[in-house]
């Protein structure tokens, strides 16, 4: 089991509270993202969860019990660090194999686990190669492979795609998502990239200086921000956030419309303008919309095979059934 629930959790230090009281509930078996800019509180909250920070007030439950006061050996949850932290002299089977030595586990018990978590990990060939030998995707495995011998209520996962390059991120991020799926244990994944959240997350917490703005599903959020700061951090390219007289005569002092949900036209629409900066990258081509008369630069989503270029007048026609409406202190207007 590895439900975790936060009830007032605050964190100070100093007289400057990073984390003002906050509530959440996480549920077995989920895969929860806390994403947010940096400095937002979300590797902290992680750290209080872990035991690893002290909170100053409210409670943290695991499975029902209070561990606020726990020591983190003895909540019974991993963690897997933005840093591998591997042994260089020790071989990958010995780094596993590590926190089970710890913990006095006999070896029959450690082989089985070390046998299931490399064959989870496509490790199994490399269990005697030293990290050094490895790639870094594969420095990574072994590091989430040491948590998985633990067999833990939840796996905490603190930034651990950062150190890789794009490829690696994006087949690092297929394994955990699949691992997740093999396992059904609960895991806690901190991250900025917000694509990772939305392509990873059963739930999404999206933070702003300690506060949680939302809290849901990566399709709950993309369709319904609460507010414009998610509106505005969900979503890649990020939604076009107008003001102005567009805005009005919609009955909103801020509209939003996705890059997707714009339609371009080089004959007709409702707003005109000139296209500026243009990104083909094959299947899709991101065009910066310059001139509008609106309040900024609008970005448009089209297909790779569209004829329009750089200077090309062009009209801009949104959805309207997918316009976003925003008062004047950034609250969704329903």
């Amino acid at each position: 089991m590895g439900r975790i629930t936060l009830e007032n959790v605050t964190k100070r230090f100093g007289d400057v509270e990073v984390i003002p009281p906050l509530n959440l509930d996480i549920e077995d078996g989920e895969f929860v993202v806390f994403v947010g800019p940096s400095g937002c509180g979300k590797s902290t909250l992680l750290r209080l969860i872990a035991g690893l920070e002290d909170t100053s007030g409210g409670q943290i439950l695991i499975d029902g019990n209070d561990a606020t006061d726990t020591p983190p050996a003895r909540r019974g949850l991993a963690m897997v660090f933005q840093s591998y932290a591997l042994y260089p002299h020790m071989s990958v089977r010995k780094n596993i194999a590590f926190p089970m030595r710890m913990a006095n586990v006999d070896q029959a018990e450690q082989d089985r686990r070390i046998a299931a978590a490399a064959a989870a990990l496509n490790l199994t060939d490399y269990l005697d190669r030293r990290p050094g030998q490895l790639s870094g995707g594969q420095r990574q495995r072994v590091a989430i492979g040491r948590a998985i011998v633990r067999e833990p209520a939840a796996f905490l996962f603190d930034e651990p795609l950062s150190n890789l390059d794009a490829a690696l991120r994006v087949g690092m991020r297929l394994e955990i998502s699949e691992l997740h799926q093999r396992l059904k244990t609960t895991m806690i994944y901190v991250t900025h990239d917000q694509v990772e959240a939305m392509t990873m997350a059963d739930k999404i917490v999206v933070l702003r200086a300690g506060h949680i703005e939302q809290v849901g599903s990566p399709m709950d959020l993309y369709r319904t921000p609460r507010n414009l700061f998610v509106a505005g951090f969900i979503g890649s390219p990020k939604m076009n956030l107008i003001t102005g007289p567009a805005a009005a005569d919609h009955d909103a002092t801020t509209i939003g419309v996705r890059p997707e949900h714009i339609k371009v036209s080089a004959t007709e629409g409702t707003w005109k303008g000139r296209i500026g900066v243009s990104e083909h990258l094959g299947s899709d081509t991101f065009f910066y919309i310059e001139d509008t008369g609106l309040s900024e630069t609008i970005t448009v989503r089209a297909g790779g095979e569209i004829d329009l270029h750089h200077g090309d007048t062009v009209w801009l026609t949104p959805d309207p059934t997918k316009i976003h409406r925003f008062d004047a202190q950034g609250d969704r207007i329903a």
